[in-house]
């Protein structure tokens, strides 16, 4: 891939209270996407979060849900024959199907504004969302909710984000081929690609999957469900052939994406390139796409830098969705007997 691409570093927010965007990375590098600011919401206590991807000033959108257990919000309108065709906000959170009232909370915040679908009575706000379960680590019970889902929106920034066990990806946990007790952490990752021509792409994922992940540069295996004994890795590519049923839905999962450029499309054309880009969930995710995920991923363009051929911004897109993922990995946390990479490989 030619341009400058970002990997990304952060320090996970250690702190009891939400985020108050402690640890984040300033993008001094490329200050951003013009049009889209990201924010999120961390609650270390109860183990969840919410992230909030905004483009106030509309951005075409397209979406490609894979998975076989999704739980989403106006992916719908996202159809090209559908009648809205700009999307203010996406929403990515955890609380499983209750974390869908942050959705509402983002409304709120975008209706105060006068921003949304110009209609006779007033905006209405184009909001899509999806959510992770992680109710396994939630052992408080309180959820993501409309405040949750304000608050996210008053936090982001064009030129500052989070990697690791932050906003959506609090929660997150990967490997549960055998359930939670021999899971590990998972969390939200970034990458972004610049070309000198000044074309970008950042690609966004939160990692809760139900199979193992590996850098599909090296083949090298991250994270995913451990041996018995909780210390070296057991490959769920392995384990598989021998397996007649499944743990099932018990330790449910999900990987969640949003691929933004400054790129011109339609909304067919984004349909297509959020479809490209479950592939880098395929090279990451071992299995992937399974019964028991609900695989997500929204293509959003701001339409500044012009035109760009579909399936090159579909390969790319790819790319770096896969690295994503490995990011998310990479700066995760372990946390309740739930280890992440680093506590494991010591990096």
């Amino acid at each position: 891939m030619s341009g400058r691409v970002a990997r990304m570093s952060t320090a996970m927010n250690e702190s009891d209270e939400p985020s108050d965007m402690k640890g984040s990375v300033p993008l001094e590098s490329f200050g951003g996407i013009e049009g889209i600011r990201l924010g999120q919401v961390t609650d270390t206590r109860h183990r969840t979060g919410c992230t909030v991807v905004l483009a106030e000033e509309g951005a075409v959108a397209g979406v490609d849900v894979r998975g076989g257990a999704p739980g989403t919000h106006g992916t719908d309108a996202l159809r090209p024959e559908n009648l809205v065709d700009r999307l203010h906000a996406v929403v990515l959170t955890g609380g499983s199907a209750f974390g869908l009232a942050t959705v509402q909370g983002v409304m709120q915040y975008l209706r105060e504004r006068n921003i949304g679908f110009k209609t006779d009575h007033g905006v209405v706000p184009i909001v899509s969302g999806a959510v992770v379960f992680d109710l396994g680590l939630n052992h408080g019970g309180t959820l993501p909710n409309a405040t949750t889902g304000y608050q996210a929106c008053e936090r982001a920034s064009v030129n500052r984000i989070e990697q690791g066990c932050v906003g959506a990806g609090t929660g997150a946990t990967v490997g549960k081929l055998f359930g939670l007790d021999r899971a590990m952490k998972g969390g939200q990752g970034f990458a972004f690609f610049e070309s000198p021509e000044g074309l970008q792409i950042l690609a966004l994922a939160v990692v809760n999957a139900y199979g193992d992940v590996r850098d599909p540069d090296t083949g090298e295996l991250l994270a995913g469900v451990r041996t018995p004994d909780g210390r070296r890795l057991a490959d769920a590519a392995a384990c598989l052939p021998t397996l007649v049923a499944l743990k099932g839905f018990s330790s449910p999962n999900t990987v969640l994406g949003v691929v933004a450029t400054n790129a011109s499309f339609s909304k067919a054309e984004l349909t297509r390139v959020a479809q490209m880009a479950q592939d880098g969930i395929a090279r990451a995710v071992v299995p992937a796409h399974t019964l028991y995920d609900g695989d997500t991923i929204f293509a959003l363009a701001t339409g500044a830098y012009g035109a760009v051929e579909v399936t090159v911004l579909g390969a790319l897109a790819a790319q770096l969705m896969a690295q994503a993922i490995v990011n998310g990995i990479h700066y995760a946390e372990g946390v309740d007997g739930v280890p992440a990479h680093r506590d494991l490989f010591g990096n």
